[in-house]
């Protein structure tokens, strides 16, 4: 049988995210992107979901504080699913929305443009 699993995804309606303020598209880009590890995350999410640990181990320089509340944050702006499963020890896993995944293409162009520094 398999364990129960709490699914908790905010809507990707405009009224549940996080009201960004600026008449920039640039700036308020970067307040929901922003960060030094949110495009990291997203970056090890395009794949498919990834438990906790598992983006842990892959950025071993975020603390794990730190990576928690980037999550947070990306999950309260819609960008990122947490399913919590109910079982001992607790296994969340984290995947990227529909809005999540329409970032691709900008991070790929990031990482390109980085190549060249």
């Amino acid at each position: 049988m398999a364990p129960k699993s709490i699914k908790t995804q905010p809507s990707n309606s405009e009224a549940s995210r996080r009201q960004v303020k600026s008449d920039c598209a640039i700036e308020a880009a970067l307040q929901v992107i922003g960060g030094r590890w949110k495009a990291a995350i997203i970056h090890y999410l395009l794949p498919g979901k990834l438990r906790f640990g598992e983006l842990r181990r892959a950025m071993p320089n975020c603390t794990q504080r730190i990576m928690t509340l980037q999550l947070r944050e990306l999950e309260r702006d819609g960008l990122v699913t947490r399913t919590v499963y109910a079982e001992v020890p607790p296994r969340v896993d984290y995947e990227l929305t529909p809005f999540g995944c329409s970032l691709e293409p900008v991070l790929k162009q990031l990482a390109k443009w980085a190549k060249g520094l």
